[in-house]
């Protein structure tokens, strides 16, 4: 008997598959016997024996040669990658070149049997030395189906854009997936814009019908930047795509509607939260992209103070109690919740959250959506899980007086609660919750800490630019007049594409309640008594902590201003 079979060692093959519960010991002889008498690889012979299915051999083969598993039913093509690898050697040694990494200069593959050196050896060859190889697992079935749906097509935004203006549309293709829905510019569209959002870190696609035409616009950092004009003919056919890959009802153009797309780019699953508006035009349609690699980040990576870090970590050390996000949409609340609950996220505790929708899901934590179920509102979802011996519970948002009264019960029966909370800042997040009908009594004790937060665009450090600051300028920043200070502003670049800016980070204000801060709470103290309480701790606001970021020169005094109210430190 050969000691080597697919590149394994066929004793610790059959043992890794018995264990499984995937085949019987018998069967193994089975599969081995035919295997003697007509060669070729075992695995086809499992599956065409119909002892296995393709997903469960592609699972032990990933454990057993220690591969990450990767899903091209969805992928997205890149162009890039498809360019590096010619056809004729993707189809002879079934591989297929999923995304390449430009920053890095790395391209991952697709690969069928990670044992198969000849077949890592040629695509070697064929790809620049400069290039590094990554390499992922596939079954043969998902790599043949990609090398036929997207070798062969033009895939770039413009080519594609090309065929649109020269081509006929057929319109039933639209709802059709495959290889015969990648045939039409339209659905190639859709998949290359989408890809081409994830790029260039949008956080949300505008697809936005007017009189003659339509625009695109993607929002990176915060701020919305037109990408795109096209020909108001093309809409019917794009919306109605998007219509099927959210779930939509595509006869339906008179409603609003919500779905979800799901797509691997990158050699990574992306989910898109779509949601179409009637307007005067036509249907408005915007989808949210949920990148869980960007938006699920470790604490340490969140960029605060250490000052801030340790406010943190105390209000997290308390076993009991209510911690609120504060801030208005797309301010990073969601990011910093995740960042708090990975963590806390171990064995030893049951965390279960409530969310509408749930946007990343994470392991270990029970996560329900309110937005599925029209019988569990926030108040009913608090209340049942309550009954599910949870230790931290998160919230979604605090929006009416039900919600605010049961996630406070909740922080009173000896739970962590998380939740959010629209105010201008952590004071003002006291008088909220008393406008939501919640008494001081309940408040005092329960409050472990409020966090207010905005996100600041951060400045290109490759074309930002020192200058001498102004006198109202050092006014804002606490420096005298006579004493020299070098600030840095936007310029623009190819590097940022020509914004000044690259990235986002949060800039903060931690109000954690101490005896102090609970006396004068519970004594209807005004908003100035506690932040007075709150500075003699070591409080510092928003503008504060943005204008620090100023100082440090990772953003413009024009960027911390147009985020937080800085009108008051002038006077």
């Amino acid at each position: 008997m050969s000691t080597k079979l697919d590149g394994y060692n066929p004793t610790t093959f059959y043992l890794e598959l018995e264990r499984s519960g995937l085949i019987t010991q018998d069967q193994a002889e089975i599969a081995w016997t035919e295997h003697e008498k007509r060669g070729g690889s075992l695995s086809d012979i499992l599956v065409s024996l119909g002892m296995l299915s393709v997903d469960d051999l592609t699972a032990i083969m990933a454990t057993a040669s220690a591969t990450e598993i990767i899903r091209l039913g969805d992928m997205v093509p890149d162009s890039r990658a498809t360019r590096l690898i010619p056809k004729a050697l993707a189809q002879h040694y079934d591989v297929f070149p999923v995304t390449f990494d430009a920053t890095e200069r790395q391209l991952t593959v697709a690969i069928a049997d990670t044992n198969d050196v000849v077949a890592m050896d040629q695509c070697r060859s064929a790809v620049p030395a400069e290039i590094s190889l990554a390499w992922r697992l596939a079954s043969k079935t998902d790599i043949k189906d990609a090398i036929d749906r997207f070798y062969g097509y033009v895939l770039s935004i413009d080519d594609i854009l090309k065929g649109l203006r020269t081509g006929k549309m057929d319109d039933a293709a639209l709802s059709l997936r495959g290889a015969e829905a990648f045939a039409h510019p339209i659905v190639r569209l859709i998949d290359a814009l989408l890809a081409d959002a994830v790029h260039e870190g949008a956080s949300d696609i505008h697809f936005e019908p007017e009189i003659g035409f339509l625009r695109i616009r993607y929002r990176i950092d915060g701020v919305l930047r037109q990408v795109r004009v096209l020909h108001k003919q093309y809409w019917p056919g794009l919306s109605t795509r998007l219509k099927v890959l959210s779930g939509m009802d595509i006869a339906e153009t008179r409603a609003p509607q919500d779905g979800r797309i799901s797509k691997l780019i990158g050699g990574h699953d992306i989910d898109f939260r779509a949601a179409v508006q009637p307007t005067i035009h036509g249907e408005n349609f915007v989808l949210r992209v949920l990148d869980r690699r960007k938006s699920i980040v470790r604490m340490d990576q969140m960029g605060l103070s250490d000052n801030h870090m340790n406010t943190l970590r105390l209000m997290l050390a308390r076993p009991y109690g209510i911690v609120l996000v504060t801030g208005p949409t797309g301010s990073g609340k969601t990011t910093t919740l995740y960042s708090i609950l990975g963590e806390m996220n171990t064995e030893g505790v049951n965390i279960m959250t409530l969310e509408d929708p749930v946007e990343y899901p994470m392991p270990r934590v029970r996560q329900a959506s309110a937005a599925d179920n029209p019988k569990m509102d926030f108040a009913n979802g608090i209340r049942s899980m309550m009954r599910q011996d949870p230790d931290i519970i998160l919230v979604g948002e605090i929006r009416d007086h039900e919600t605010a009264e049961m996630a406070f019960r909740a922080a009173m029966t000896g739970h962590q609660v998380f939740s959010t909370l629209h105010t201008n800042s952590a004071v003002l997040a006291i008088a909220r919750l008393i406008d939501l009908g919640i008494p001081v009594s309940v408040m005092t004790g329960n409050l472990i800490g409020i966090v207010a937060q905005r996100l600041v665009r951060l400045l290109c450090r490759t074309c930002k630019e020192p200058y001498e600051a102004g006198t109202v300028e050092k006014t804002l920043l606490g420096v005298p007049s006579n004493q020299p200070l070098t600030l840095h502003r936007a310029v623009g670049c190819p590097e940022c594409k020509g914004q000044g800016y690259r990235g986002r980070n949060s800039i903060m204000e931690l109000l954690r309640f101490d005896l102090g801060l609970d006396d004068l709470l519970s004594r209807n103290a005004r908003s100035v008594e506690l932040l007075a309480h709150a500075r003699s701790n070591g409080f510092t606001t928003m503008a504060e902590d943005g204008l620090s970021r100023v100082l440090a020169g990772t953003t413009s005094l024009e960027e911390v201003a147009r985020v937080v109210d800085l009108t008051h430190l002038s006077g």
